[in-house]
């Protein structure tokens, strides 16, 4: 565990962005729990996929199931929040659609960690350095769908509201930023 602790970012020197995204067209982004988007930068200290999927783990707020980059397709997820820590590589990532004029387009970079809330679309944009790729987790139980936004997925958005929100945050555990929203 100590060489864990070494590898994370202590919380009091973690820089977060925060980031609320207006609903647009069938697509509810941060407006259904107003849980914002979070992005903990250089969180891990040049960790591995498997000491990142290790540490997920061991603080037990969610289970890491892939290793993968992000697809490039707008995408939101109806049935649980999504913990992305990005192992590999730099990738200008957008969060809201594409087409929403109130998006957010942030690069990423290895050892941020991006919290995307349930409905929050998202996709690659750019595989800056080729190579990308990231642990995607989930909290434990929770199994996750493929929305796109169409009329097929009108009867999902509104199961966005009864995702529970964390327990312990998914890197620091019962401190953290996932209560600071």
């Amino acid at each position: 565990m100590e060489k864990m602790e070494k590898m994370v970012r202590p919380l009091p020197e973690l820089q977060v962005t925060k980031c609320l995204i207006p609903a647009w067209r069938d697509i509810p982004n941060t407006s259904l729990q107003s849980k914002p988007l979070l992005i903990y930068h250089s969180v891990f200290d040049f960790a591995s996929s498997d000491e990142v999927r290790k540490h997920l783990d061991t603080v037990g707020a969610v289970t890491p199931q892939w290793t993968y980059s992000m697809y490039t397709t707008d995408h939101f997820h109806s049935t649980t929040h999504e913990v992305l820590g990005v192992v590999a590589g730099r990738a200008k990532l957008c969060f809201g659609h594409e087409q929403n004029p109130d998006r957010y387009e942030p690069t990423v970079s290895r050892g941020d960690v991006i919290i995307v809330p349930a409905g929050v679309s998202h996709r690659l944009l750019e595989d800056v350095d080729g190579g990308f790729a990231m642990v995607g987790a989930y909290p434990p139980g929770k199994q996750w769908d493929m929305c796109y936004g169409g009329e097929e997925d009108a009867g999902k958005v509104d199961s966005v509201k009864s995702v529970r929100w964390f327990d312990r945050d998914p890197v620091y555990g019962h401190s953290g930023p996932v209560f600071d929203v």
